[in-house]
């Protein structure tokens, strides 16, 4: 902005006064009774006066410009006290008399001013009466989709809100925490009062000093907005887990689920991550006509997204012609083609477990030629799974173990029987998976450049010279990551195809001896090496192989 315009925005607040009868500052709106907050607002749309910066307004500006000001027809110009001297003010202040906008000098008032001046345009001119606890929930309300909106633009994973002595927002990007904002105590405590509210699942009433599950959906707006709040396009729910933690915090973790840019429904695996090698494996597990395939991991690690592109591959690849019937709790991911089950009506775990246990029997009574399980979480769900993998059907379903090969020792200490687990023809596919942050092409640095690096030594131990040419560390960003030195996380998964021997050494505890022979005769391809061939081709960079596979100079687990 030009300097002049910058001294004539503020020789204008030096002028500016705020009289009674217009706008208040935020001490007197907590004052003031609902009466005066209509005559306010009945002023300002006094005479057909219109409010320009409206969403879908006259005026187009961004949610967050909203938040800061507003400009009505009359010239009337209100910004938040707060941010005066903010850059998106000033900017549009310049811009609004570069196009010749009526614009008066600018009256500051108090956020909650601003939120019932637009709450009061958004709910048309008949309904007057916004009182003082209607414009509270109606910022948080604000704010919450705020957060939410910021969070989606960066692909956020989960938002951490942690509510102490202050509040902290806290976004997991690309695997990685981030602090974000922060504000105080009372507002993180009627944000996550809010955030509550909002869920379309969720217990009866929220409670401070238990664990607490919830679901938002994308499809409704939040309670009580008139259908004005609803989460960005692109955001197709937030599973939302509150948690109490010591000395008397608030803990609130929201994960955001994405809907596919293709409405179809995506099938493309390689753009996860997946090679040549993974995507000829994946096909010969959904030729097998029954029998089970398990995508195993840690909370985070992708296993959702892929179990669901794959089942769209699937129905694709039989051209509709199968009867795919889902049972999830509740459903993450729209899979087209398939009849997906929730299981929601339940609020204890072993209500849940009793539920889960009658959607799964329900489904195998259902006609299935294919049925996917969100999770196999206890021994009678487990029961249940293998039945339909014993009565002729294929089952795809998803389990918390560190690796492929403990996917066969995690459900056997789960109590299923070991003749099922060494059974090759039931047991077709053991998948498990990590989510590697991919560094920018553009910004990579070799790692030659830093030779003075602990790594360096380990990696020229463990891959002599040829890794030494070909691996790169993440950069410090530039205009293509934002920054970041990273764009996104690709998938790094390792894939057992087991024969009777090798499922007979697992359910005997011979871990090791049934890892080498799936490596030497089933050719098999651990984890570790799967991340280094990635690494080699500079997708991955050598910090990122060692966080998730360990020292590169130390003999690897398998």
């Amino acid at each position: 902005m030009a300097e002049d315009e910058v001294k004539e925005q503020k020789e204008d607040t030096a002028v500016t006064t705020v009289t009674a009868s217009s706008v208040t500052d935020s001490s007197d709106v907590e004052r003031e009774k609902d009466s005066e907050s209509e005559n306010i607002l009945e002023q300002l749309f006094a005479n057909e006066n219109k409010l320009l910066t409206v969403e879908d307004g006259d005026v187009s500006i961004d949610s967050e410009s909203r938040r800061m000001l507003a400009l009505f027809s009359d010239g009337t110009y209100l910004v938040d006290e707060a941010h005066r001297f903010d850059g998106k003010v000033l900017n549009f202040t310049s811009t609004a008399r570069r196009r010749k906008l009526l614009i008066h000098a600018p009256k500051y008032v108090s956020a909650q001013v601003l939120s019932a001046v637009y709450a009061y345009a958004e709910r048309g001119m008949g309904q007057i009466n916004i009182s003082a606890e209607e414009i509270d929930d109606y910022q948080m309300q604000a704010d919450f989709l705020d957060v939410i909106r910021r969070a989606a633009t960066q692909k956020v994973s989960d938002v951490h809100v942690v509510v102490a002595d202050s509040t902290q927002v806290l976004f997991r990007i690309n695997g990685m925490m981030e602090r974000v904002l922060e504000y105080n105590k009372d507002w993180g405590e009627a944000f996550v009062r809010t955030a509550f509210a909002s869920a379309d699942i969720s217990d009866a009433n929220y409670a401070q000093n238990e664990f607490q599950g919830a679901q938002k959906l994308g499809a409704t707006p939040l309670r009580g907005s008139n259908g004005r709040f609803k989460l960005p396009h692109n955001v197709l729910a937030i599973r939302l887990q509150f948690n109490p933690v010591a000395f008397g915090s608030q803990y609130l973790v929201m994960r955001l689920l994405y809907a596919d840019d293709n409405p179809n429904g995506n099938s493309d695996l390689r753009s996860l991550g997946l090679g040549d090698r993974e995507i000829k494996l994946f096909y010969r597990l959904r030729a097998t006509a029954v029998g089970l395939n398990i995508i195993a991991g840690p909370t985070g690690s992708g296993k959702s997204t892929t179990l669901q592109r794959n089942m769209i591959k699937l129905i694709q690849e039989h051209h509709g012609e199968i009867n795919v019937i889902t049972v999830e709790d509740p459903p993450e991911y729209p899979i087209p083609g398939a009849r997906q089950m929730p299981v929601t009506n339940a609020t204890t775990e072993e209500e849940k477990d009793e539920e889960f246990n009658k959607a799964l029997s329900a489904a195998l009574r259902s006609d299935p030629d294919v049925m996917m399980v969100g999770e196999i979480r206890s021994l009678s769900a487990a029961g249940l799974v293998f039945k339909g993998a014993l009565s002729g059907h294929s089952v795809w379903t998803t389990l918390h173990a560190n690796s492929a090969p403990a996917i066969v020792t995690r459900l056997r200490d789960m109590g299923v029987q070991p003749y099922m687990l060494s059974d090759p023809e039931i047991m077709k596919g053991l998948i498990s998976q990590r989510l590697f942050r991919r560094i920018c092409p553009y910004c990579r640095v070799s790692v030659k450049e830093r030779m003075e690096d602990p790594s360096f030594e380990r990696l020229k131990t463990a891959l002599g010279d040829f890794g030494i040419e070909n691996t790169y560390l993440r950069g410090a960003g530039c205009k293509y990551c934002g920054h970041k030195g990273v764009i996104g996380r690709m998938s790094v998964p390792e894939i057992i195809i087991p024969d009777a021997r090798f499922l007979q050494l697992m359910v005997n505890d011979n871990t090791k001896e049934a890892i080498d022979y799936w490596v030497s005769e089933l050719d098999g391809r651990p984890l570790r090496e799967a991340a280094i061939e990635r690494m080699l081709k500079g997708y991955i960079d050598l910090d990122e192989v060692e966080r998730w596979c360990g020292l590169l100079d130390q003999r690897p687990i398998y």
